[in-house]
């Protein structure tokens, strides 16, 4: 018959070695933290220049970047020296039973939060091979003009009425991109462009971009 010895964990080694593994775990979410932020950070980085140069590549137009701290270029041809702060022109696009108008660029009111907001960088439609760029909320506020946007395909119509004439635009081109602080619009630069701007239906990350072509002028 023998004796059955059982040997005992050595509680001073646990205690020593604990506050080692717990340094250990701690740094190691600390890794996992920063690692998904500077992912997040570097996955809308990439695929915004995958974006710009897929479309630049598959396009093979000319892309402009318009950027919210960027200064742009004049654009008064052709507007009173007086600014006002009544509609210039207006914007209808009947498949989504949209008329609003749209203000003077440099007019006060002039803001996305109040109405149509025509975009520094701009011209209007009476500038050959221009191109007038809009954008909107889209939402459930007051404000959210766009917000039906959504449901435009490529071929819909949609018009300006500016200084009298009703400039007739078909819609050539529909697609998102994140947002990052700034957008590129990729249109023919031989044509005269209508460009469309709203946050994407269903998605806070994303804004989509709806570039329509000049077909007739009434």
């Amino acid at each position: 018959m023998f004796t059955r010895i059982e040997r005992k964990p050595n509680k001073n080694n646990k205690e020593k070695n604990s506050p080692s593994v717990t340094a250990f775990i701690g740094a190691l979410l600390t890794l996992i933290g920063v690692f998904f932020l500077s992912y997040n950070y570097i996955q809308a980085e990439k695929v915004y220049a995958y974006d710009y140069m897929s479309k630049a590549y598959y396009n093979g137009t000319d892309v402009v970047i318009i950027s919210e701290e960027e200064a742009q270029e004049d654009n008064d041809d052709g507007l009173p020296e007086e600014v006002t702060d009544e509609y210039i022109g207006y914007l209808t696009i009947p498949k989504i039973n949209l008329t609003k108008g749209f203000l003077d660029i440099r007019s006060s009111e002039n803001n996305v939060d109040k109405n149509l907001l025509v975009v520094n960088g701009s011209n209007y439609p009476d500038k050959d091979k221009g191109n007038l760029i809009i954008a909107g909320h889209s939402g459930t506020g007051w404000n959210s003009f766009f917000n039906d946007l959504y449901k435009l395909k490529e071929n819909d119509t949609a018009y300006v009425n500016y200084k009298g004439k009703k400039y007739i635009y078909v819609i050539k081109n529909i697609y998102t991109q994140p947002k990052v602080g700034k957008l590129a619009i990729y249109r023919d630069y031989s044509k005269t462009t209508l460009t469309l701007i709203t946050c994407t239906n269903n998605d806070s990350t994303t804004q989509t971009v709806y570039i329509a072509e000049l077909s007739n002028i009434e």
